[in-house]
């Protein structure tokens, strides 16, 4: 069953492009914003600007929460999942360039976008460590809840060539 809510959530990742993603500000109350994102697996990456209030919340307190609902026509096709995560700067050049690489797959018109005058990206690793995955078909209300351990990230991994993908704890 685990399995099957992993491809689950895979799907849900692989329809979508934007998460609202909740960090927690310095005073303790929550800031949720919209980012888009790219994903290996269950594992998703967002770039933000190195200054913005999100990136410093993450590098002061690396738990984050995100959510991510397709547009649906009633609640009886609502799907959508909820993850917890831990949130991780990306500081190497490789790392940098992996995600780039799977950003400019996914965002092409990147390439043709002047980078905004003064503002430095930083991208940063969301590994999952609970998710709940919404399927409204089964229920209103409907979510199957899991833990998300480093061997369920290393079997969802699309390619094993990202070695340094492999979470190393939160």
């Amino acid at each position: 069953m685990k399995a099957d809510l992993e491809a689950k959530a895979v799907k849900i990742l692989e329809a979508n492009r934007d998460a609202a993603i909740a960090t927690i500000r310095p005073d303790g109350f929550p800031q949720n914003t919209t980012v888009s994102f790219v994903h290996d697996g269950l594992t998703l990456f967002i770039g933000v600007g190195s200054d913005s209030q999100k990136a410093r919340n993450m590098r002061r307190d690396a738990r984050v929460s995100l959510t991510i609902t397709p547009p649906y026509q009633d609640w009886n096709h609502i799907r959508g999942l909820s993850m917890a995560a831990h949130a991780a700067e990306m500081t190497t050049q490789e790392e940098s360039a992996e995600v780039i690489g799977l950003m400019l797959k996914r965002f092409p018109q990147i390439e043709n976008m002047d980078p905004m005058e003064g503002v430095m990206p930083s991208f940063f690793r969301l590994t999952p460590s609970v998710l709940s995955v919404l399927d409204y078909s089964l229920g209103f209300g409907h979510a199957d809840t899991f833990t998300v351990t480093d061997t369920d990230i290393a079997e969802s991994l699309e390619s094993m060539k990202h070695k340094w993908l492999l979470p190393t704890g939160p």
